[in-house]
């Protein structure tokens, strides 16, 4: 994709797409991504063999989460629809395999595994082939057109929510919020970079205590928000905070439990960034100093534990004690080392104002750690 070389963004979207690309919907915030996503008339999206691929579309900066919102209350709507005129068709065939492909398909109707696509294939097929037959009932006829119009609903799509900080953190706050205290099966990947990249870098709640962005010249004298902890409070929420140059294996499994969750998920991903000031080959090593010097911590809520009597709160590593040194990590950046330049002693109060909020971010989600399920 036309997107900066060594993105951090692009790799997540790749994994998202990868895994749920053949029945996605994705509802995608103005930014990077809908440029590198949607500068027509190239895109980075595609299909499989089967001609199936994610449907794409880009919406305004401060409206994204209402618009995919949208997308699911749609889908919703539509497969409500199919499975009542499938429900009304059945007993009104005389064609048994037909009528019975039909039952099954109401039996796998919640189900999005291979053997449920499949079956939906089939189920397609015969329909096809009554339809050319049918000419006689007109109700059966009727019905028949109706479920071939939503015949493509049998298997449930997968509705994907895509932004950056600057769009979930603020702008875009008040819909993301809305949508995450509903009961709706939605799901939200934030590209955290820390700052507004597309419109040249400037400062965002995501951005650091200490960085320095347009609008923080001096460095960003408050501390990051903590999205990941203020979704949690939603019980019915699925949150993930992830580091894909920490680990992959993590990532990927957080992309498929949020998924599963039947309900609102939001993962927010650490994604390395030009606007960071260093050579972005260098990106995974920084990624790792990220996690490694108690900055960016990687965990899972899974409120779908509780049901297990398990506690829904999983840390992927394990707390770290700056394995690496918090001052390494930010060296290795402009962003931190142009105040070290400029002003090194208002450099040096916010580093040590932004340990501490190092340690109280770990202290704040440590108590999820600790709840008894």
């Amino acid at each position: 994709p036309p997107s900066c070389s060594g993105c951090g963004e692009v790799p997540y979207i790749h994994l998202a797409t990868q895994l749920f690309g053949d029945r996605m919907l994705i509802a995608n915030a103005t930014g990077c991504t809908s440029i590198y996503g949607g500068t027509f008339p190239t895109t980075p999206y595609t299909k499989d063999k089967n001609g199936r691929g994610p449907a794409w579309a880009n919406s305004l900066f401060e409206d994204n989460a209402e618009f995919g919102f949208g997308m699911r209350l749609a889908v919703d709507a539509n497969r409500k629809q199919l499975k009542t005129n499938v429900q009304t068709l059945i007993p009104l065939l005389n064609n048994p395999p037909l009528r019975q492909a039909l039952e099954k398909g109401l039996m796998n109707f919640d189900l999005v595994n291979q053997e449920a696509k499949n079956h939906a294939e089939v189920i397609k097929k015969l329909l096809d082939e009554e339809h050319k037959r049918s000419s006689g009932n007109k109700e059966v006829r009727v019905l028949l057109e109706k479920v071939i119009e939503l015949q493509n609903y049998f298997v449930d799509k997968s509705v994907w929510i895509f932004g950056g900080d600057g769009w979930a953190y603020d702008i875009g706050f008040g819909g993301l919020d809305h949508v995450m205290a509903s009961n709706k099966n939605v799901n939200i990947l934030v590209l955290d970079t820390e700052v507004y990249s597309n419109t040249g870098g400037q400062a965002s709640k995501a951005t650091p205590r200490g960085a320095v962005a347009k609008f923080a010249s001096d460095g960003k004298k408050l501390s990051k928000k903590n999205l990941g902890l203020m979704m949690t409070t939603y019980s019915n929420a699925y949150v993930a905070v992830v580091n894909m140059g920490m680990d992959r294996e993590k990532t990927a499994l957080a992309f498929v439990e949020a998924e599963r969750h039947n309900g609102p998920s939001i993962i927010i991903a650490y994604s390395p960034c030009i606007a960071h000031g260093y050579d972005m080959k260098l990106a995974k090593k920084q990624s790792e100093k990220a996690v490694k010097s108690g900055y960016w911590p990687m965990y899972r809520f899974n409120p779908d534990l509780r049901v297990e009597g398990k506690n829904p709160f999983t840390w992927d590593v394990p707390q770290i004690e700056e394995a690496v040194a918090f001052k390494d990590y930010l060296e290795e950046e402009i962003r931190y080392k142009t105040l070290t330049l400029s002003n090194p002693n208002e450099a040096a109060r916010l580093t040590e104002l932004a340990k501490k909020d190092n340690e109280q971010r770990q202290k704040d989600i440590q108590h999820l750690s600790e709840v008894k399920p």
